[in-house]
């Protein structure tokens, strides 16, 4: 189990960093009891999600096995309050491509998700956390799971906070919804494929969008295609 941490710091001087080293490492040892404490409560979830699918015999704990060494991603996010606010987002209009995302937000909000074809707003709560399906999810159930089309508003009065947790495979794990499953649907939705190659899609061939996992797979079909 690792995770990647991932923040954003401007004029940060030698000095700086010295005289709050210990401000720094005790930083460190909340995030790093965070991280332990939301990777347990994604693959608990992972099992919820398994036992709505109805995978259960040889293929108990199918998610959760998958995800034994997972690699994370942890992110800080600071959204500064804009003048213009009905000129820009936050954060554009995209599903996840990871496989769960846990959302902690303070409570300025502004996430907003689309939902019976308009987009409505996630009321922040002090105690609560936000879940959201994302597009790995999608293909390891098959397509009965739907990623979230999500995206983030600003305003002109408060800047936001938000704090995220992302659950992902090791890079060259093979993603594929159970075969239990597969024979369920009667058919398969989705080809085998690696993080590593969903990942690389969305850094170097598409920015993550609500279409972003059914051109991924036209994509990783046609590069297969042609180095057969």
């Amino acid at each position: 189990m690792r995770f990647v941490y991932i923040f954003k710091f401007t004029n940060l001087s030698k000095f700086f960093f010295v005289s709050n080293f210990y401000f720094h490492l005790s930083m460190v040892l909340i995030f790093q009891k965070f991280c332990r404490s939301m990777n347990k409560l994604a693959h608990d979830l992972l099992d919820l999600l398994e036992i709505s699918l109805g995978v259960d015999g040889h293929n108990h704990n199918y998610y959760r096995k998958l995800y034994d060494d997972a690699v994370s991603i942890v992110r800080c996010n600071h959204y500064p309050q804009c003048n213009k606010p009905d000129l820009t987002f936050g954060v554009g209009p995209h599903c996840d491509p990871t496989t769960l995302t846990i959302l902690y937000q303070d409570l300025v909000g502004g996430l907003e998700v689309f939902v019976d074809n308009k987009w409505k707003s996630v009321q922040p709560h002090r105690d609560a956390l936000v879940i959201n399906i994302g597009d790995t999810f999608t293909a390891l159930s098959n397509g009965k799971y739907k990623s979230c089309l999500h995206r983030v508003s600003v305003n002109s009065l408060s800047p936001r906070l938000s704090l995220v947790f992302f659950l992902c495979p090791k890079g060259d794990r093979e993603l594929k919804a159970p075969q239990e499953l597969v024979e369920k649907d009667g058919k398969k939705e989705y080809p085998d494929f690696t993080w590593g190659e969903f990942l690389q899609f969305t850094q170097k061939n598409h920015r993550a969008d609500e279409n972003t996992l059914q051109l991924f797979t036209k994509w990783l079909l046609t590069s297969k295609n042609r180095n057969a």
